[in-house]
């Protein structure tokens, strides 16, 4: 009786054994879908990205949900791509489990500079949702591509390198001198410059790089201050420290030599100040790139720094910082080492260190 009872729990066993791997095999095997689409936007649809309201929505999906046969937790991720690579590189911009995601203005802005798209420019970028399930991101699909027209923008101030013989024709040297734009987007770029002979007006590749194959600029050969950026020839300066202008937009620029001096009722106490009848020279410092008053003896009261002993190009400020045409700069009485610093455009500094 016994030997029976443990055939029927033997039979049973084994019969529920196949059973439970035929089931396991089915989950396994099932086939999902081959790929499942995007709702909206549609193709050619845009945007332009503003940076004053990163918080904005840009780009709002919604897709179809992905049918992998069986109920199952699925995860969705936009990706992007520059239009025309095929997605070599996705950018992952988010991740859901729910069938839509907004994307605000900050965060697809980030996307397009991870994939490569150039600022203030409209461009094509391709988006699609990957589905996955389960921890390890199996069964892996991805919807239909859709193309976004997208117009981002760059919170760097575009810069222009002045390339010449000032410093050996180098653009790719870690000190070469740079012109910065007034604003996002603008076209007006400025700073002061070591000149010495002929020189261009370089501008960085996508990736923020300066090298000869990049667009430059140099005089159209009338030697007016006017730009070309084919049939040039190199602008000239004899040697000296210039406060350089260029407009990449109207094709003007300009190179004024300058030297610079300390001006203000706190330098009547020098040898020979006049306060703000006339200005106290500056000594220029190759290696620092900066103009140099040390030893000085000031009185209580204001200093401003200017060029050419005319009030055309000065500077003050506060703190440390400078502006054009700034506010006095405010000393005690006292020894002092001062320096001006323009190497950095539209961020001029100066330092008044008691000795």
């Amino acid at each position: 009786m016994k030997n029976i009872f443990k055939t029927l729990i033997a039979a049973v066993l084994i019969t529920g054994g196949f059973a439970s791997c035929e089931d396991e095999q089915e989950l396994k095997y099932v086939t999902p879908a081959a790929s499942f689409q995007i709702l909206t936007p549609l193709t050619g649809e845009s945007v332009v990205l503003n940076p004053e309201n990163q918080t904005n929505p840009a780009l709002v999906l919604a897709w179809e949900d992905m049918d992998y046969g069986t109920p199952t937790e699925v995860t969705y991720t936009v990706q992007v791509a520059a239009n025309g690579t095929d997605f070599e590189t996705p950018v992952n911009v988010t991740s859901t489990t729910n069938t839509y995601a907004s994307i605000d203005v900050a965060t697809l802005n980030a996307a397009t500079d991870n994939a490569g798209l150039a600022p203030f420019t409209e461009s094509g970028l391709d988006v699609r949702i990957r589905a996955t399930v389960g921890t390890n991101a199996d069964q892996e699909r991805f919807s239909n591509v859709i193309v976004y027209l997208v117009t981002p923008f760059s919170t760097a101030l575009p810069k222009l390198a002045v390339v010449g013989n000032h410093q050996g024709w180098n653009p790719g040297a870690a000190d070469v001198p740079l012109l910065l734009s007034s604003a996002y987007g603008a076209t007006d770029y400025e700073g002061f410059v070591w000149l010495d002979g002929s020189y261009k007006f370089l501008k960085p590749d996508a990736s923020g790089a300066f090298a000869w194959g990049n667009t430059d600029y140099g005089d159209n050969g009338t030697f007016t201050g006017i730009l070309a950026e084919t049939g040039e020839t190199d602008a000239t300066a004899t040697a000296g420290y210039y406060k350089v202008t260029a407009n990449t937009g109207t094709l003007v620029y300009s190179a004024v030599r300058t030297n610079w001096g300390l001006i203000g009722s706190a330098t009547a106490a020098i040898t020979g100040g006049d306060g703000w009848g006339s200005d106290i020279d500056m000594t220029y410092d190759a290696a620092s790139r900066t103009w140099k008053l040390n030893n000085v003896t000031l009185g209580a009261g204001a200093i401003k720094f200017r060029a050419n002993d005319d009030w055309g190009i000065n500077m003050g400020g506060s703190d440390g910082t400078l502006t054009q045409g700034g506010a006095d700069i405010n000393v005690a009485a006292g020894t002092y080492n001062i320096t001006l610093d323009l190497s950095n455009p539209r961020a001029y500094t100066y330092t008044v260190q008691a000795i």
